[in-house]
């Protein structure tokens, strides 16, 4: 298989900015890591996505872009292009070496139970702009096939595990604004879904509560206690039992319960509640993982990692830690998604999001202005 030169895009739930990677791979076991970059949004930016994430919560027609979410994608777009471009400027890559660029977009709504997941970002309008090739709208195909549209990313975690030479169950803990597991053994498809909330919650709070974006570092959690009674009845959730594959949108969970507790006591119950989640999920697993890699926003909350430790029977590392990146891991992972966009290879299986057969994924803006659905005739 051809090996490309690929940039991978990525702007999380979390909703902090927007991540950018250049890999080399064939869409296959081959993974080299190039350069990567974090543009974060300003806070005029965040309050756009907030709005747009309000006003999408009606929404029925995914291609619809009522009011705020004309402008909130244009301003995703845009941003997502200046990273690219500042990419390529500051490690001097040389455009025409680049076959594709992975654009996730940002999901305002994902609704798989009604056929409906919306991520807002213009595919044709970043080709344009970049002259580059652009693959985009990765969930929508999955999402019409019955599946959950997510996690869509356990076929790089696969890659980057069989690279790395690991043996026995590991499984890849990713926690952006919702966390979501990938579980690898030898010779096995990947399974994959959702555990819960990842750090919207612990957002949504330090934004009400004190109007920063984020409980950085765990600062706040950490002066706090986890209130278990409380954190019982949030696990008490009816999606907790459900076996994968399954999925959340952002706002499937609210902070009613902690609502009554302190700063300081919600912030270490809304933790906890993130790292016990990820236990609800082991007994529907084949097997207990040996290894548990976190990765994404999470993995840079040493109190969501203590977490994890002390409430895990199992062996917790970071990303960094195995020499992967924490940060970059998802952009890198839609550089990779891209790449098999191209060769025609499936990204979504019955076993990461429940769609019947294994199926490729994605709509591919050409530079020169078309978009073209792979494996699909034409009109």
């Amino acid at each position: 298989m051809p090996t490309y030169r690929s940039i991978g895009l990525m702007s999380g739930t979390s909703m902090d900015g927007v991540d950018v990677a250049l890999i080399e791979t064939d869409g296959d076991a081959a993974v080299a890591f190039g350069p990567t970059g974090h543009y974060p949004y300003n806070d005029a930016d965040r309050a756009l996505l907030r709005n747009a994430l309000a006003e999408a919560a009606t929404l029925e027609d995914r291609d619809a872009r009522p009011g705020v979410l004309a402008f909130a994608e244009r301003m995703v777009t845009d941003r997502h292009a200046e990273a690219v471009e500042t990419l390529i400027r500051d490690n001097e890559i040389d455009p025409a070496s680049v076959a594709i660029v992975g654009f996730h977009g940002q999901t305002v709504l994902h609704r798989p139970k009604q056929g409906l997941t919306i991520q807002i970002g213009d595919g044709p309008a970043l080709a344009a702009r970049l002259g580059l090739d652009v693959a985009y709208d990765f969930r929508a195909a999955d999402i019409a096939a019955g599946g959950e549209g997510a996690p869509i990313v356990p076929v790089f975690h696969r890659a980057l595990v069989v690279a790395g030479g690991m043996k026995g169950e590991v499984a890849l803990l990713n926690i952006g604004g919702v966390a979501n597991v990938t579980y690898v053994a030898d010779g096995e498809e990947p399974i994959a879904c959702d555990t819960g909330p990842g750090n919207a919650l612990i957002d949504d709070l330090m934004l009400q509560r004190t109007g920063a974006p984020i409980d950085r570092h765990g600062h706040t959690a950490a002066r706090g206690r986890v209130n278990e009674a409380t954190l019982l009845k949030m696990l008490a959730h009816p999606f907790f039992d459900q076996p994968p594959p399954k999925s959340l949108d952002r706002n499937a969970f609210a902070l009613d319960a902690i609502a009554k507790l302190s700063t300081e006591d919600a912030a270490a119950t809304l933790t906890a509640f993130t790292a016990a989640s990820v236990l609800r999920l082991f007994p529907h697993l084949p097997t207990q993982p040996q290894l548990l890699i976190v990765c994404g926003g999470g993995a840079r909350n040493p109190i969501l990692v203590r977490e994890l430790v002390m409430r895990l029977p199992c062996k917790v590392t970071t990303a960094d830690a195995v020499g992967w990146s924490a940060d970059s891991m998802e952009a890198q992972a839609f550089a990779y998604l891209a790449t098999r966009l191209l060769e025609g290879l499936p990204i979504t299986f019955p076993t990461t999001t429940g769609v019947a057969e294994a199926l490729p994924g994605g709509v591919l803006a050409r530079a020169a202005g078309s978009s073209v659905i792979p494996g699909r005739p034409q009109a």
